[in-house]
């Protein structure tokens, strides 16, 4: 098991302050996430019926502090530091260990955020600190194939196209194909201990 450093996870970009979640988000995060519905129920699995209650939320600050103890996840919200306003959210998820070095990223945005280069720095934080702190080797990403705006972050954040995952997961319901993206830490691509 990963052991992490005591103190708080917190990852400093431009402008944003990229930290887990605690409870005391749960208003901001229900009302954002309510807010944005129909901005971003096309692109995740459906919602639970009780997604936007209290108790859904608790149930999320709890799988986050385990999932951080335990090293098998980063789950971090984007925290605009100018006016402390809950932007959306960035998971680093499924880290692997041993020979793979690797874990899958997984992102959101509130609706009136959207377009305005948060994502991207929040992306580029994480993937720095999976590099540097974590020292991952490879980062994977998996989007709709028509949503061009995941993946042209994606590609604008140095992710590469690698192919196509048949009925990856469920969105809204049914089993849809993904499209797979990749990034790996340029000092190890190709590098192997055989001389």
């Amino acid at each position: 098991m990963l052991l992490l450093p005591r103190r708080k996870l917190r990852i400093e970009t431009e402008r944003l302050t990229l930290r887990p979640p605690v409870m005391a988000d749960f208003r901001d995060w229900s009302g954002l996430r309510g807010e944005s519905a129909d901005f971003l129920t096309p692109w995740e699995p459906a919602w639970a019926t009780d997604h936007l209650s209290r108790k859904g939320f608790s149930n999320r600050v709890w799988w986050a502090q385990r999932s951080i103890a335990g090293g098998s996840a980063l789950p971090l919200f984007l925290i605009r530091r100018g006016d402390r306003t809950l932007l959306g959210a960035i998971t680093l998820d499924n880290i692997r260990r041993g020979p793979s070095q690797a874990g899958t990223l997984g992102y959101w945005i509130g609706q009136r955020h959207a377009r305005q280069g948060y994502m991207r720095e929040a992306i580029a934080g994480v993937v720095h600190h999976a590099y540097e702190r974590l020292d991952l080797s490879r980062l994977e990403a998996a989007c709709l194939p028509e949503n061009h705006a995941s993946r042209g972050l994606l590609e604008s954040c140095g992710f590469k196209y690698e192919g196509v995952a048949q009925s990856y997961l469920q969105i809204n319901g049914r089993w849809r194909t993904h499209v797979l993206y990749a990034a790996l830490r340029a000092d190890r691509r190709g590098r192997t201990e055989a001389g």
